[in-house]
């Protein structure tokens, strides 16, 4: 594999509960680029997140992370990050941001072990590339939905990985907070270089920020540049029905004409 080329699947296709999720996909994401993944719910966007960190296993094709089956790559895990949909935090916890960035690095540490030097530079390495610094001794339950998000991310970044995978990390934040997330984390990966493939189903705004965009809904529908690929077409595939992208103010947003009803949904 291209040593330029960190993650690429062929012909992959994997199932879950016996119900077949993704089918006959194939591409390649490249080292620095910033993958938008979208589509509507249930259409596989989370199982090819965990296909990539070897969670879920391939009924056929294949799957490569740094040129080895993601299940092979022992140590070489800590290459990548990850921030699920939902984070197992208690977010009452009396538990600080530096020390929940800090967890990012437990592996690393081991059970029982005292974080060294190193690893405390990293943390605060990484709370200053998320620009978190000043929340460092501010309880987590004390931060905004956007601040939050920023410190599961600074957690990722802890183990200093090649790839970050963040899986819907607007989720629970409103439209502005989310548009300023998106405009943060395009920000950071400009000045990082870092590979992202970011999951999510906020089509109009993750395509102004992200390098490329990959379309799914079971099967690769398109993947390729946002403003190639987010035709009418394409949207029809994913969504099964009429869609288009307008735009209005600095935002753009998706109108979805159901095949049935034919009334127009934001």
């Amino acid at each position: 594999m291209n040593d330029n080329v960190l993650i690429s699947a062929r012909h992959l296709s994997v199932a879950y509960q016996d119900k077949l999720v993704l089918e006959d996909i194939t591409f390649d994401i490249r080292r620095g680029e910033f993958w938008g993944v979208l589509g509507p719910n249930g259409s596989g966007k989370t199982t090819l997140l965990r296909t990539i960190l070897g969670l879920t296993l391939p009924i056929s094709g294949s799957i490569q992370i740094f040129g080895k089956n993601p299940a092979e790559l022992g140590v070489e895990r800590d290459r990548i990050g990850y921030v699920p949909q939902h984070a197992l935090i208690d977010f009452n916890f009396p538990i600080r941001v530096k020390d929940v960035v800090l967890l990012g690095r437990s592996r690393k540490i081991g059970i029982g072990k005292r974080a060294g030097e190193s690893d405390l530079e990293a943390v605060d390495a990484a709370m200053k590339l998320v620009e978190i610094t000043d929340l460092a001794n501010r309880q987590i339950g004390r931060l905004s939905g956007g601040q939050r998000q920023r410190v599961l991310i600074a957690r990722a970044l802890a183990l200093q990985p090649e790839i970050l995978l963040l899986d819907e990390p607007t989720a629970a934040l409103d439209v502005n907070a989310a548009e300023s997330f998106y405009e943060w984390l395009h920000a950071m990966h400009e000045k990082m270089k870092l590979t992202l493939v970011l999951v999510s189903h906020d089509i109009g705004v993750v395509s102004r920020y992200v390098s490329a965009v990959a379309c799914l809904n079971r099967t690769l529908v398109a993947h390729g540049v946002p403003a190639e690929v987010l035709a009418g077409d394409t949207l029809e595939k994913m969504y099964g029905c009429d869609a288009m992208l307008f735009g209005h103010g600095a935002v753009p947003h998706m109108v979805v004409t159901p095949a049935k009803s034919g009334g127009h949904t934001h």
